[in-house]
This record gives structure tokens, C-alpha cells and sequence, in this order.
């Protein structure tokens, strides 16, 4: 991936000095690199809040409670971790955060849910359990109910209405879910048969 970006870099100078547009290039990288850093900013503040948010969900015991309403869904995608694991307390964490759109709050608690299903697998060193693949499966489609990131980055180029994406988010994160489901129920019954 890097020589990918680094041969359109070097390609997109080239093309530039054959045409005499050093000038051009010249602002539009500093023009991009001043951009970048205002957006930068607009989301630590966006990251700080909502991160905080989940903090406070954590130390209060909502997040605890959200968690132990999740158990029947994680017994259902999770068939072989037992309800009381780390593990399952870590994936709840996970799934609850995207669904906030908190992915920067949810990848700590995925990475150590990966780790703990990793302990618990059993599986020789280098193969995914099916517990691991359904997760990082479901991880990815990400239901999310409040979609922060593409929010903020509206309201940062001007949006007019940058709470739009609601909506349509929902029903596309609901819909890559589902799949991940489907997909994971019939891979897994595809495997135990």
C-alpha cells in the first residue's frame, strides 16, 4: 500500500513539473496540509467528548447494564463462550461503542476481546476460531445508530444539515449487520456439518 500511495505521489509531481505547475502543487499541498490539521483539531474535540462519554457510561454501570441486557444476542452469535467470560464482556463493550459510532472507543475493547478469544480458542497458533471470525465479521459490518465521525466531518465542510447521514446510516449499518449475521450462521453451520 505504501509504494501504491508513494508511486501516485511521485507520478502526480511528475505530471505536475511536465506541465509547469510546481506552483500549483506547491499551494494545493500546503492548502491540503493546513485543512488536515483544522480537521484534526474538529475531531479530537469530537473523540474527546464522545470518549468521555463512555467513560462516564463505564464508571456509572450503564455500561454494565447495557451489557447484561446484550447477553441472549451474544448467546445467540457467541454459541460457545461462556455468558460470565471476559471475553463476552469486551465484545458487548465493542459492539455498544460502534453502536454509538465511538469506533476509536471500541477498538481497545475489540483488540482485547480478540486477545481473550484467542486465550479461550483452544485453536492451533495462526487459525481463527469461529467465535474470532464472527466477531471480526460483525466488527466490521458496525450497526451504528449515531454515525459521529461522518457527522462531524459534514458539519466541518459546511453541511447545511449534517445530522442527514443519520438516517441512511442506520439503514445501511442495519443492513451490512444482518448479512454479517446470516453470513456467519450459515458459515459456521456450513463448518460444525
Amino acid at each position: 500500500m505504501n509504494y501504491l500511495w508513494g508511486g501516485m505521489i511521485v507520478i502526480g509531481v511528475i505530471f505536475g513539473a511536465l506541465h509547469g505547475g510546481f506552483g500549483l502543487i506547491t499551494e494545493v499541498a500546503v492548502d491540503s496540509a493546513k485543512e488536515a490539521v483544522n480537521l484534526a483539531i474538529a475531531m479530537a474535540g469530537v473523540v474527546a467528548m464522545w470518549s468521555g462519554l463512555m467513560e462516564i457510561a463505564q464508571e456509572t454501570g450503564l455500561l454494565a447494564a447495557c451489557t447484561k441486557r446484550l447477553r441472549p444476542l451474544l448467546k445467540f452469535l457467541f454459541p460457545g463462550l461462556a455468558q460470565e467470560s471476559r471475553a463476552n464482556e469486551l465484545i458487548a463493550t465493542n459492539f455498544i461503542a460502534n453502536i454509538f459510532g465511538l469506533g476509536w472507543a471500541a477498538t481497545p475493547a475489540g483488540l482485547e476481546a480478540m486477545q481473550e478469544l484467542k486465550l479461550l480458542s483452544g485453536e492451533k497458533k495462526g487459525v481463527a476460531s469461529r467465535e474470532m471470525c464472527t466477531f471480526l465479521v460483525l466488527n466490521i459490518s458496525s450497526l451504528q445508530l449515531i454515525p459521529v465521525n461522518m457527522i462531524a466531518y459534514r458539519s466541518q465542510y459546511g453541511s447545511v444539515n449534517p445530522a442527514a447521514i443519520v438516517g441512511p446510516g442506520i439503514v445501511a449499518t442495519l443492513v451490512s449487520t444482518l448479512t454479517a449475521v446470516i453470513l456467519c450462521k450459515v458459515m459456521c453451520g456450513k463448518r460444525e456439518g
